[in-house]
C-alpha cells in the first residue's frame, strides 16, 4: 500500500503546497496532512477525487510506488497511459539519472549481457552499469544501448552498439521493427519482431540474415522489449546484394553446404 507515500509524491511532484492541495481536494489542510503521514486513512468516497486531482487510478495510487518509476514513465502514466485503467500489467524499469536528474542511458556491453538477464530489474545491478547521455535523443522516453554479437542481423556488424527506446506496452509492437528483447531462456536478442500477441500471445522473430530460420516465442517468457532506434560500429557493413535471386541461391547454396558437411561428419564417425 503506497497510497499516503504517492500522494505526498505527487503534490511535491506538482509543487503544490498541503494548503493548496487540499483546497482542490475540498479537505482540509490538517486532513491532508494526516493522509500524508499515515495518521488517517480517506474513506472509499474521497479516493475517486484523487485519482480525478492526480489523473491517475485509484489502483495506481494505492499499488504503484510512483517514486520509484523513471521520469518517463511518470510522463506516460500523467499522459493518461495508466495501465490499470488500460487493463495491462505495468512494467517498472530499474533506471538511472545524471546529477541534473535526466535519465542516463546504461550501457550494456557484451560481458555484461550473462549478468543483465538476471539483473534486468536491479536498481543496483544497473546502477553499476556504464552511463552517458546522448543530448539528441528524446527526454520524455527511456533509452539504452546493447552491444550485439553475431552475424545474425548482418548487414549490421558484429559487436554493433545498438541503442534502443524502453517499450512499456508490448501491444505496440510494429510488424517489420526491429527490437532488443530479453527473455529467460535467450537472454538478450535482436531480431525483426512480428507481433501476435492478439491472435496467438507470440511474437515471431527474424534475423536479417537469411541463413537464420524465424521462430517464435511466448510473450509470457518475454521480460523486456526495447525499440530500435540506431546503431554504431567501427567497420563498414557488407554491400547489400540487391538481385533477390542471386541472393536465394547464395542461400540455398550455403545451407547445401551445411547439410554435406554432417552427411560427412557422420560418415566418418561409423
Amino acid at each position: 500500500m503506497f497510497f499516503k507515500s504517492n500522494i505526498k509524491f505527487l503534490r511535491g511532484r506538482n509543487k503544490h503546497s498541503q494548503e493548496v492541495a487540499a483546497g482542490e481536494l475540498k479537505v482540509t489542510r490538517s486532513t491532508l496532512n494526516n493522509y500524508e503521514n499515515g495518521y488517517a486513512e480517506p474513506k472509499m468516497e474521497m479516493l475517486p477525487f484523487f485519482s480525478k486531482f492526480y489523473k491517475m487510478s485509484i489502483d495506481t495510487l494505492i499499488n504503484i510506488n510512483l517514486s520509484r518509476l523513471s521520469e518517463s514513465q511518470l510522463r506516460e502514466l500523467e499522459m493518461g497511459h495508466d495501465s490499470y485503467i488500460k487493463g495491462t500489467k505495468l512494467r517498472v524499469i530499474a533506471t538511472t539519472i545524471d546529477s541534473k536528474n535526466k535519465e542516463n542511458v546504461e550501457l550494456v556491453n557484451i560481458k555484461a549481457k550473462a549478468g543483465y538477464t538476471a539483473g534486468y530489474n536491479d536498481p543496483e545491478y544497473i546502477s553499476g552499469l556504464p552511463t552517458f547521455q546522448l543530448p539528441f535523443l528524446s527526454t520524455d522516453r527511456k533509452y539504452r544501448m546493447f552491444q550485439i554479437d553475431g552475424d545474425s542481423m548482418l548487414p549490421i556488424p558484429d559487436k554493433s552498439f545498438v541503442t534502443a527506446e524502453y517499450i512499456n506496452d508490448w501491444n505496440e509492437v510494429k510488424d517489420g521493427h526491429a527490437y532488443i528483447i530479453l527473455t529467460m531462456d535467450e537472454g538478450i536478442v535482436f531480431k525483426v519482431a512480428y507481433n501476435q500477441i492478439r491472435s496467438k500471445k507470440k511474437l515471431l522473430l527474424r534475423s536479417l540474415n537469411h541463413l537464420y530460420k524465424p521462430y517464435e516465442i511466448n510473450v509470457a517468457e518475454v521480460k523486456e522489449i526495447w525499440k530500435f532506434v540506431y546503431y554504431t560500429a567501427s567497420v563498414l557493413p557488407e554491400p547489400v546484394i540487391e538481385k533477390d535471386g542471386l541472393m536465394t541461391s547464395i542461400v540455398n547454396l550455403q545451407q547445401d553446404i551445411y547439410k554435406l558437411m554432417g552427411r560427412v561428419e557422420t560418415s566418418l564417425a561409423k
